[in-house]
């Protein structure tokens, strides 16, 4: 059975009334790791060592965010940057995600409608999730849009 992993990150949470939602059904999951990115990390210093071991040991990792500014909210970048590093995720030496699953859970404050080319947005959802579906690629993992 695979080993599934599930990052939450909103810096708004008690504000929040869908991904909240998502986060309390999630979390009645068993057999899953929950981590709260704001509660784990308030001040955004994340321990890498202890964020590549919880990669190394799951085989599914998913992302739950809203979509903030057309992008994920600030604590997910800086995961991504530091916790995603050469020689552990790419590069030399790298490789270490390889074939391991990344998937979304996204949320956005505009209907699905708008995120049609005659919507508001202009584009569809998975054009804002293109970093995303990179990184995946990148770090050799498997990219499973939302």
């Amino acid at each position: 059975m695979a080993k599934v992993i599930h990052y939450y990150a909103h810096p708004g949470h008690r504000h929040s009334h869908t991904n909240k939602a998502m986060w309390q059904a999630a979390t009645q999951i068993p057999d899953i790791t929950h981590v709260d990115l704001y509660a784990e990390y308030p001040r955004h210093q994340i321990d890498i060592d202890k964020e590549q071991q919880r990669l190394m040991d799951h085989d599914v990792i998913i992302m739950q965010f809203p979509l903030f500014w057309y992008s994920s909210p600030s604590l997910v970048k800086e995961w991504i940057d530091l916790t995603l590093e050469r020689g552990f995720a790419f590069g030399e030496g790298g490789g270490k995600l390889k074939d391991k699953v990344f998937a979304l859970a996204v949320s956005t404050a505009g209907s699905q409608d708008a995120y049609a080319p005659d919507g508001y947005q202009r584009l569809p959802l998975r054009a804002y999730l293109v970093p995303f579906e990179q990184t995946a690629w990148l770090t050799q993992m498997r990219f499973i849009a939302p």
